[in-house]
């Protein structure tokens, strides 16, 4: 018997292959990468790397809410770009979004991404004792 629970939150995107959207393992959440998939399309949504960052946090958001926690309860994220230039896109979105105790987190660039992605990020999340799934 596993230890992991599956989580699907249908308000995000639905993965493209052969992966959990989201996998909660003792006191942490795990999430796929994400790319800017529109969930009510399955298509990516246009705009920039800093667009598509927006789109893809929102997903985690949603995913984390659908597991009892919040954006707080993040501490790893790794982000994989296609052109390591777009970093401070990012930060300018990961800043508004992450104001207090930011993540730690790994960039590292990319040759391509799925569905032709500018950027991925996966998410660790831990659950505190008193929360969560």
């Amino acid at each position: 018997m596993s230890n992991k629970v599956v989580i699907n939150a249908s308000d995000a995107p639905a993965p493209i292959g052969a992966y959990s959207q989201a996998l909660k393992s003792g006191d942490s959440v795990y999430i796929a990468g994400q790319i800017a998939i529109d969930p009510a399309t399955g298509k990516m949504i246009a705009g920039d790397t800093a667009a598509q960052t927006e789109r893809i946090l929102k997903s985690v958001t949603i995913i984390l809410s659908f597991a009892g926690l919040t954006d707080a309860h993040v501490v790893r994220c790794t982000v994989f770009v296609t052109d390591l230039a777009d970093m401070p896109l990012v930060d300018r979105v990961f800043g508004a979004h992450f104001p207090y105790e930011p993540p730690v987190r790994t960039a590292v660039q990319v040759a391509a991404l799925p569905m032709g992605a500018r950027i991925e990020i996966e998410v660790t999340a831990h659950i505190p004792a008193t929360g969560g799934m």
